[in-house]
């Protein structure tokens, strides 16, 4: 009679525990089985939030900005090197013309400058293209260094204790992300970063 009386026990006991596990987490706790919706206005305490990183940057005024300058440059820079290859397209055929009426060696002499002179110009010139490349992933760290108090600040409004991009998490409730949010602060806080003394924020220092 013990016995039967403690594998009911048992059974009943395996019964309730198999009907908590059934339920979800908020339930068991009295809590609404419903992701929390982060709002700017209304910030929930989640616990973790999420951002897209890209999207960050391309859809604020500050990341649009600096991508804005990056491309003016790149333009001026490749119309540049057209120029010079114009004008060396030009001086090359100048020298092929007259090889037939040059001395032989005062025509390998003035080749051998030429070729040395194009190597430098190339040289010069990819110095310059490496050098934008750099600016805008300067500009773009320096992008994040400039909205890490604004992420901060909706981190601590959204109750998280961490921000994780989005791009790294395997699952989770897309209320939980909050870019749209974070892009809207960041446009009304900096703006596209440019001070009325005409002074940029995440600026790479390209020029």
């Amino acid at each position: 009679d013990d016995l039967d009386t403690v594998l009911m026990l048992r059974a009943a006991l395996f019964a309730l525990a198999m009907i908590a596990a059934s339920l979800p987490v908020a339930a068991q706790e009295g809590q609404e089985a419903t992701a929390p919706v982060v709002t700017q206005d209304n910030p929930t305490p989640v616990g973790i939030v999420t951002i897209d990183i890209d999207r960050l940057f391309t859809a604020t005024e500050l990341g649009q900005r600096i991508t804005d300058d990056f491309r003016i440059a790149s333009e001026a820079l490749a119309a540049e090197n057209r120029t010079i290859a114009a004008a060396l397209t030009e001086e090359e055929s100048n020298l092929t013309e007259r090889r037939p009426a040059m001395d032989p060696a005062a025509f390998r002499a003035e080749a051998e400058a030429f070729d040395e002179k194009v190597q430098g110009i190339r040289a010069a010139q990819d110095a310059k293209e490496r050098a934008l490349d750099d600016s805008l992933a300067a500009g773009r760290d320096n992008f994040f260094v400039a909205i890490r108090p604004i992420l901060g600040q909706l981190m601590v409004e959204n109750g998280a204790g961490a921000i994780l991009d989005r791009r790294s998490v395997v699952l989770s409730v897309g209320r939980i992300d909050i870019t749209d949010a974070a892009i809207a602060v960041i446009d009304a806080t900096v703006g596209d970063g440019t001070d009325p003394d005409g002074d940029s924020a995440g600026d790479g220092g390209a020029n």
